[in-house]
């Protein structure tokens, strides 16, 4: 897989004559997505992408014209560590399975992943990862990750015309829901005070903007064989966006207090330093996505229900 696209054809906009069809369409990601035009929405009563039978009779009428958004995964973090084998039918064998039939059928794949690719930095790296900073040695220090990246590599080896574009700390903020700002809604309600890890910093991803980004890549007939990276702009611990949060919906920031990944130990380890950098994102010629802050903000004024603006 490469990291970057022919220059020749950079920046030609294109327009996609077939279905998108979203895989994985019950998520945060694929329930925006499946509300486009000439969407097809998959879900899990539609098709288990770990069984490559039902794949093959669910997408068998696939087109060249056809785009594929696999945003389907077995994301349990920390229930991954002891079940490996549903997170690596989740992560690795079901991708794989997607890759064959969009290169059987010359349509185009789109698979989403992740920060938890990277290997933890262990607090010394400051530096936003690119896509070709992933060392080919280098091993993710979760089963999630490992998994993922395996699906990566399963995915570049089987479909070479594949994009695959890694997000981080995505939610839609909506109220009942159970992503991070969800939850800090939710416990501001609940509690005087929270605490809130603040050696952990990435890139807080709001759903409709990374659903938006998806689309235009969809209509992007050039963009194939990549790896690109897809988060709002800029980046902040989890302990900064829970402030955010209860700042944004009118709370006293100050009752949420720091604390440290070693005072709450979980099964799987998080990376430490996990920001995507958007330059591979930017040099393809797509539309940047906006900052976190004004992300989070607009979440906040919709109540997560909004659906992607293009």
């Amino acid at each position: 897989m490469s990291d970057t696209h022919d220059q020749d054809t950079q920046g030609q906009a294109g327009t996609r004559p077939g279905r998108l069809i979203v895989i994985g369409a019950g998520g945060q990601v694929g329930r925006l997505l499946a509300t486009g035009p000439a969407a097809v929405a998959m879900g899990r009563a539609d098709i288990d992408i770990a069984d490559a039978a039902r794949v093959d009779r669910a997408l068998g009428d696939l087109t060249p014209d056809d785009v594929v958004v696999n945003c389907a995964a077995h994301t349990a973090v920390d229930a991954a560590e002891t079940d490996v084998e549903a997170a690596r039918l989740g992560n690795e064998i079901g991708p794989a399975n997607l890759a064959r039939a969009t290169a059987r059928h010359g349509a185009r794949l789109i698979h989403l992943s992740t920060d938890y690719v990277f290997p933890d930095a262990a607090g010394g790296r400051r530096v936003p990862w690119e896509p070709g900073d992933l060392d080919p040695e280098a091993q993710p220090a979760s089963v999630y990750g490992r998994t993922k990246l395996a699906g990566e590599r399963a995915v570049a080896g089987i479909d070479p015309r594949a994009t695959v574009v890694r997000t981080a700390w995505v939610y839609t903020g909506a109220r009942g829901g159970s992503d991070f700002v969800a939850t800090m809604r939710r416990l501001e309600a609940e509690r005087d005070t929270v605490s809130v890890v603040d050696d952990q910093v990435g890139s807080p991803t709001y759903a409709v903007d990374l659903a938006a980004g998806l689309l235009a890549l969809a209509d992007r007939p050039d963009l194939t064989g990549a790896t690109l990276h897809a988060t709002n702009a800029g980046s902040c611990s989890w302990f900064d966006l829970a402030r955010a949060v209860f700042d944004g919906v009118g709370a006293d920031p100050q009752r949420v207090t720091p604390t440290t990944t070693a005072a709450f130990p979980r099964p799987a380890p998080r990376p430490s330093y996990s920001v995507l950098s958007g330059r591979s994102w930017a040099a393809a010629g797509l539309p940047p996505l906006r900052g976190w802050r004004a992300g989070l903000t607009a979440a906040l004024a919709a109540d997560g229900v909004a659906g992607p603006s293009v």
